[in-house]
């Protein structure tokens, strides 16, 4: 059984959305797009792990409520969560609906034969036309996590969110330069803790419990990315 943080620690628990389902090969980013939940054994190991006295909070994406839902219906209930659009996956722009071929060729069209990161699409301050950059969802991402955690101090918080704001998250707790946090795995259903512990200096300091933890300790690895 999860227990209540101490008063000066405040718990985030993120979980990455179910599969999404009919989007194989394709970058969707920041569309609505569907996901499968039909891993019971999943949700129940999930509501097993998760503690029972969280605040709840989604992104505005219909992938993260069903999830969250899945979770409830497997035994963790919850009050009424929060939807925070600041926690949406990264609009990709022109390059949603793309496929990762064609997407690929688009940017070595633009590079030559410079290669791409091995774990992502571009370069993290790169923005494609009518999207935004790894950067600039560090940004939007920190300030959600910022005020949620100064309002909700010494708390449990279930994050049901993306891979790429999973990805944000470990950022702003490691310091880390945007693109060396291309280097985590999120899975689909994997859970990632990062504390938040209160203390003197500049607004406390962050550690990392665990990251991506599959639930049940089963899952595959996943091979979507946003």
């Amino acid at each position: 059984m999860q227990m209540t943080p101490p008063e000066d620690i405040t718990s985030w628990w993120w979980v990455r959305h179910a599969p999404v389902v009919g989007y194989d090969g394709i970058i969707y980013g920041a569309q609505d797009v569907p996901a499968d939940t039909s891993d019971v054994e999943a949700y129940e190991s999930l509501a097993k792990e998760l503690p029972k006295d969280a605040l709840w909070v989604t992104s505005h994406l219909a992938r993260t409520h069903v999830t969250a839902d899945a979770i409830a219906e497997a035994g963790l209930t919850h009050p009424e969560r929060l939807v925070e659009e600041g926690l949406g996956e990264q609009n990709f722009g022109e390059w949603q609906d793309m496929t990762y071929a064609a997407q690929d060729a688009d940017w070595r069209a633009r590079l030559g034969d410079n290669p791409l990161h091995k774990f992502w699409y571009c370069p993290a301050d790169f923005r494609p036309e009518g999207g935004e950059s790894f950067v600039d969802m560090i940004e939007r991402v920190s300030l959600v996590i910022k005020r949620l955690t100064a309002a909700n101090q010494g708390r449990n918080i279930v994050a049901v969110a993306h891979g790429g704001v999973i990805r944000a998250a470990l950022a702003l707790a490691l310091n880390l330069k945007p693109d060396h946090a291309f280097g985590f795995q999120t899975e689909n259903l994997s859970t990632t803790r990062i504390d938040h512990v209160k203390g003197p200096g500049a607004g406390g300091d962050w550690r990392v419990a665990f990251v991506n933890k599959r639930a049940g300790n089963k899952a595959p690895p996943s091979r979507q990315i946003a």
